[in-house]
């Protein structure tokens, strides 16, 4: 979310992704994951609205406002999942993103599949930040992921 409450492009291109996924699996629910940062409504809150003006049935949007960060979506979503009986999910994010998200359902249990994605625009230079963020965070989340399995998964 930037300072004046709005939603951020990453934001909406990542809500983007998740509504070409749901058009592509109808039958889904769809899990709108982020609670409140800095400034202005959750990242939850402006997924279920964004994709609701968009034509998505209410019944089929799972807001998800307490996760603050990766691991607990992914906690959250991996969970519901389970809930569901859901055969896998479809993560929807960034392409620099994915390859960890879909480490920590793998270890929770939980089969995924990539979804739309595409990855951050503009400067070259906050392009190459985003993906090298990428590379301590991956074995950080796997080991918090094992180790906290079962709480995780509660």
């Amino acid at each position: 979310m930037r300072p004046d409450g709005s939603p951020s492009a990453a934001l909406l291109r990542r809500v983007g992704y998740g509504l070409q996924a749901a058009r592509a699996h109808p039958e889904a629910s769809l899990l709108c994951s982020g609670g409140v940062g800095r400034a202005g409504p959750s990242e939850a809150s402006v997924m279920v609205e964004v994709l609701r003006r968009e034509g998505v049935a209410d019944a089929r949007l799972v807001p998800d406002e307490k996760s603050l960060d990766t691991l607990q979506s992914v906690a959250v979503a991996a969970r519901l999942a389970r809930r569901l009986g859901s055969p896998f999910v479809v993560a929807c994010s960034d392409g620099y993103h994915l390859p960890r998200i879909r480490l920590m359902l793998w270890l929770l249990g939980v089969r995924s599949v990539a979804g739309p994605q595409g990855g951050p625009r503009g400067e070259l230079r906050h392009r190459i930040g985003m993906a090298l963020r990428e590379i301590p965070a991956i074995p950080y989340d796997a080991v918090l992921v094992a180790a906290q399995r079962r709480r995780l998964l509660s």
